[in-house]
């Protein structure tokens, strides 16, 4: 974390120029053996895309509110950073009856067609997939975004004071975000450049830390894998052993 990183977006552009071919997110999903690895280059570009999509084609601007109804994913935390490239309030769990915009997986569509404005749906399919018939009223995020720029810069310089995510019951700003992971890094005893393994949903301020924010304040990686309880203990072991892990977080509340 360089001493002018303030936002997430800031501390991507660092990792960035630091080292852009090394892993920053590896997805695992459990339920359906997806694994999918994203080096920092390949995670800066899907941010830039998706950012371009959300300033340009879905027109929206610092300070609007958009309802996040998706799981501990690798699209997930593309959508995180996105938001705080633009200056968006990333509401992790939001109402979409209050949100200016929503963003929503496959299970909570019924729920996200309260939002009045745009609606963009994902499948969370391997490698990014489509639904094979897109669900009426959303646009399919995985036919929008691919061909939207690779290189993103706001209209508008985003503020690091002012409100990126809520989550939880709480809202923090740009600034918080990246000092708060930094901190939660070294209370948790991480290691310079950690590799976390996180099982934790991203509906809480410690699934998104260890989930993301931590270890890309910390020049680190993240090991992000969704229905780790399906695994048994030598399964994770080898998971540990496979991916050069080096700090674990706390199990997911049973």
């Amino acid at each position: 974390m360089n001493a002018t990183d303030r936002t997430p977006a800031d501390l991507l552009r660092s990792a960035l120029a630091a080292d852009p071919a090394r892993p920053l997110v590896t997805f695992y999903d459990d339920a359906t053996g997806e694994r999918v690895e994203l080096s920092v280059a390949t995670f800066a570009n899907w941010v830039a895309k998706t950012a371009n999509y959300l300033q340009g084609d879905l027109a929206a601007a610092p300070g609007d509110r958009l309802a996040l109804l998706l799981p501990a994913h690798w699209q997930t935390a593309v959508w995180l950073v996105a938001c705080s490239s633009v200056g968006v309030v990333a509401e992790v769990g939001g109402d979409p009856a209050a949100a200016d915009l929503v963003v929503s997986g496959p299970d909570t569509l019924e729920a996200a067609r309260a939002c009045s404005g745009e609606r963009v749906a994902l499948a969370l399919r391997p490698l990014g997939g489509r639904f094979p018939q897109p669900p009426a009223g959303f646009a399919d995020y995985a036919v929008e975004v691919p061909g939207q720029g690779d290189r993103f810069a706001p209209f508008v310089p985003v503020d690091p004071g002012a409100v990126a995510l809520a989550v939880d019951g709480e809202e923090l700003t740009g600034t918080d975000i990246g000092e708060r992971a930094a901190a939660d890094a070294a209370a948790a005893g991480m290691p310079g450049a950690p590799r976390v393994l996180s099982g934790l949903p991203y509906d809480t301020w410690q699934g998104l830390s260890y989930g993301l924010y931590a270890p890309l304040a910390t020049g680190g990686s993240v090991v992000l894998c969704r229905h780790l309880e399906r695994l048994e203990a030598d399964g994770t072991t080898a998971r540990e052993a496979d991916e050069k892990i080096t700090h674990r977080a706390p199990l997911p509340a049973s």
